[in-house]
Parts: C-alpha cells; sequence; structure tokens
C-alpha cells in the first residue's frame, strides 16, 4: 500500500520524560479509503453468507458488515508504516511500542496522530580507574577439607536415646503450653515437638529452660518475648510455659570408613578417592562461589559509575517476566494452589530496574570493547558444569544439543568477560574471607 503518510514533526520532540518522545503523524484520507476499498473488496471474495453465492454478496452489503475493520486494519497497518520509516529515518532506538492516539484536526485531506514513545538510553561509559572493587580470596587446604567433612557427617548423624539430662546438641522431644495472662495464645502450644537444642530453632531462653531436663521431668519458667518477634501481639510481652522433656537423644556422627565413602557415593569405599572427590567438588564450589562474589562487586561498580535513565516499557516488561517466574516458581513448590496467589507489582520495581540498567551497561560495555563470547570459552564453561554431575558426557552432549541451552552459557561467557574487564580496569583489593561465612555454615 503506498499511502501518502507523512511525519509532521522534524525530529522527535522530547517529553517531561528523558527518555519519552512525541512524533506527530498524518495520514492522508483518500489513500486510507483507497486501501479500505482493497481489503473490502478481498473480503467480498472470500466470506459466505446465506442466499448469495461465495464471492457474488453485494460490494455495499460487504461494506456494511465489514467497512469499519477493514478501515481500522488499513489505519494500523498504515500508521504502523509510516512511524516505522520516520524512525528508521532519524536513526531513533525506539524502546518498547508506542502509543498512538488521533489528533483533533480540521484538516478535510488528513487525519492526524500523535505517537508517544521511548528511547533507548545514550550510554557514556563511566571510568574505572578511581574505583575499588574487592576481590575475595580463599585457599583450600587441609583446615577447609576438616571442615566439609564434619559438615558432611552432621548431614549423617543419627541421635540414639541416653538417659541423662539434656545438653547442647542433643535432640530433644517435648510438650509444652504457653500462657498469657493465664489464658493460653495461638501457636503456644504442641505435643512431641522434637528439635536440637543449640541449633536456633526455638528462642534462647526457651532452649534454655530445657537444658539440663532429664526425660519425663516437667518445669514451669517465665520468659520475654523479643521486642521484635513476628508474631505482634507476642512481641515484648511476657508469657508462662510448661514443658515436660518426653525424650532425649545425643547425636552419632559416623565414623570416616568404609561405609562413610560409599554413603557419599564411592562405591569400593576406598577413603583415599572419597577424599580426592571431596576437595575436587570443594574447590569448585569454593571457586564459583568466590567467582559469584567478586562479580557482584562489579556489577555494583559498573551500575555506579553508569548512571542512566531506563526506558519504563523495558521496566514494565522486566517486571511481569520477574512475577511470571516467581509464580512459577512458587507452584513448584507449592503446586497447583499457588499459582492463582496475589503477586505485587511493587515487589519488583527495584530488581526490575536494576536487571534492565546491568543489561543495557553490560550491552555497550561488550560492544565497545569487543567482549562477545569465543566457542573454547563456551566450551570450556559447558565442561566444567557439567564435571559436578555423575555422568558428564551426557550433559555435555545435552547442551550441545539445543541452540538455546548454549545461548544461556554465552551470556555466562559474556558476563565472565565483562567481570575481567572491569577487574582490570578497576583498583582491586584482595581480601581473605573465612571459609565457614563464604559456604554458609553456621557457627
Amino acid at each position: 500500500m503506498e499511502t501518502n503518510a507523512t511525519t509532521t514533526n522534524a525530529e522527535a520532540a522530547p517529553l517531561t520524560k528523558p527518555l519519552e518522545r512525541r512524533m506527530d503523524l498524518a495520514l492522508a484520507i483518500a489513500d486510507l479509503e483507497k486501501e479500505t476499498d482493497v481489503r473490502l473488496k478481498r473480503i467480498g471474495k472470500n466470506i459466505k453468507m446465506p442466499g448469495f453465492r461465495p464471492g457474488k454478496v453485494p460490494a455495499n452489503i460487504v461494506k456494511q458488515q465489514y467497512g469499519d475493520q477493514a478501515r481500522y486494519e488499513a489505519m494500523n497497518e498504515a500508521l504502523e508504516k509510516a512511524f516505522g520509516e520516520t524512525v528508521k529515518v532519524q536513526a531513533l532506538r525506539v524502546a518498547g511500542q508506542p502509543s498512538i492516539e488521533p489528533k483533533t484536526s480540521e484538516s478535510t485531506t488528513h487525519m492526524e496522530f500523535s505517537a508517544v514513545f521511548e528511547v533507548y538510553p545514550e550510554i557514556k561509559l563511566g571510568e574505572l580507574k578511581d574505583v575499588e572493587i574487592e576481590r575475595p580470596v580463599l585457599e583450600v587446604g587441609a583446615a577447609e577439607m576438616d571442615s566439609t567433612l564434619a559438615v558432611l557427617r552432621k548431614q549423617r548423624v543419627r541421635y540414639e536415646p541416653v538417659d541423662r539430662a539434656a545438653a547442647s546438641g542433643d535432640r530433644v522431644t517435648i510438650d509444652f503450653l504457653g500462657k498469657k495472662d493465664g489464658v493460653p495464645f495461638q501457636g503456644g502450644q504442641a505435643n512431641d515437638y522434637p528439635f536440637v537444642l543449640g541449633e536456633g530453632a526455638m528462642l534462647a531462653d526457651f532452649e534454655n529452660a530445657v537444658l539440663g531436663l532429664k526425660a519425663g521431668e516437667t518445669k514451669s519458667f517465665e520468659m520475654t518475648f523479643p521486642a521484635d518477634y513476628s508474631a505482634k501481639e507476642l512481641a515484648g510481652q511476657a508469657v508462662n510455659f510448661e514443658i515436660t522433656v518426653k525424650e532425649v537423644r545425643e547425636a552419632i556422627l559416623p565414623e570416616i570408613d568404609a561405609d562413610f565413602a560409599k554413603a557419599l557415593g564411592v562405591e569400593d569405599g576406598d577413603i583415599a578417592k572419597m577424599s580426592a572427590e571431596i576437595e575436587a567438588n570443594l574447590k569448585r564450589e569454593v571457586k564459583k562461589r568466590l567467582h559469584g562474589r567478586v562479580k557482584d562487586q562489579v556489577m555494583q561498580a559498573l551500575l555506579k559509575a553508569n548512571p542512566i535513565d531506563v526506558p519504563n516499557a523495558l521496566v514494565e516488561m522486566e517486571i511481569q517476566r520477574l512475577m511470571q517466574s516467581a509464580r512459577q516458581d512458587m507452584e513448584q513448590r507449592g503446586g497447583v494452589k499457588m499459582k492463582d496467589f496475589p503477586m505485587q507489582r511493587e515487589w519488583f520495581v527495584d530488581q526490575a530496574k536494576r536487571r534492565v540498567s546491568l543489561g543495557l551497561i553490560l550491552s555497550e560495555i561488550v560492544k565497545v570493547n569487543e567482549l562477545h563470547a569465543k566457542a573454547d570459552q563456551i566450551k570450556t564453561i559447558v565442561e566444567e558444569t557439567a564435571q559436578s554431575y555423575e555422568h558428564p558426557e551426557e550433559v555435555i552432549r545435552w547442551y550441545y544439543a539445543q541452540p538455546q541451552r548454549l545461548a544461556e552459557i554465552e551470556g555466562v561467557a559474556i558476563e565472565d568477560n565483562v567481570v575481567a574487564w572491569a577487574l582490570s580496569s578497576a583498583r582491586v583489593v584482595d581480601k581473605t574471607v573465612a571459609f565457614d561465612e563464604l559456604m554458609g555454615h553456621k557457627a
């Protein structure tokens, strides 16, 4: 369709928002009517209507029934074409879809419209030479291996009944009843309730009251809930508890022997082989966590060095994507009943803005510094990822079976390139990180 569509603005005009622009468009009414007639003739050749042979429906009836639809489609196509051509001429990078509204006009030859849209920001990358980035470092040695073995043993602990007073580390089973002003309160009662002393499952004052009691013993005590307690009606309130210890069990950790090795997947029970596998896995995990932390440091530094305005259209798209992802995650964890959980848009605004900002900044850094992923990088990341699985070769084949899976790895490789570039450009300060803190082990 050769529609005489023009822009009445030579340039897209800025509005009050930094990235928002307005463009005035005009469509020739005569050309619009011609295209509408073309569409109506096409419709008339294909529609079936009772009382008429196919393709023989009178033009006035076709126009009466389909005229508005044909005109609407012709107008939308003409506006889309006019907008696209003008954007191309002016070399504008449009973010999202334009909002096009008709304008009041006295013209008898043209219909006038106003298109409001957003453009991508122009990014001038900031210098990193004066930016300090803290890089966490940690060498895996004997102490880290001992700590990891301790965690693995604790994960496989068993509890045996004992006839003695409860001590820290024991698992106790109790009945308890809590009262406030002599009246039981909600959530303050349970029977046969098990927990491990010293792990923080209960408030410290409550655990201290259980310490030293034997199975069959009962105790009453008063305690005050913390001022910041999650149940607001109990926060800062004094209550009375009565507890009865039903059972005390002490922790029995497994010995580091062939059975322990077999429990960790070493079929022949070889302890040396087990230790080698633990060390290899531990080094991989430490490397991954260190890299994750330094990447967070780099991304924060890039955001600070490159403050930009972000298109609201892109932020809104990211909010919707995050909401959908969260809903799917909740459904997987909580079942179908969670699929209609009422998501609040506000929960995701800050995260969406951060992700969009980083995406735009990283894209510019990659383009300017030619940091695109290379095939050997992608291959290395796939192979390293596969090593944590029982059959690495199957995982490698899985990644290479579909392009979209490799695209995810390509994104990881590009981020790695950006991190390496940023560390070479900024002032890097190495800081030793504690192993337990890095791995999230409880004290």
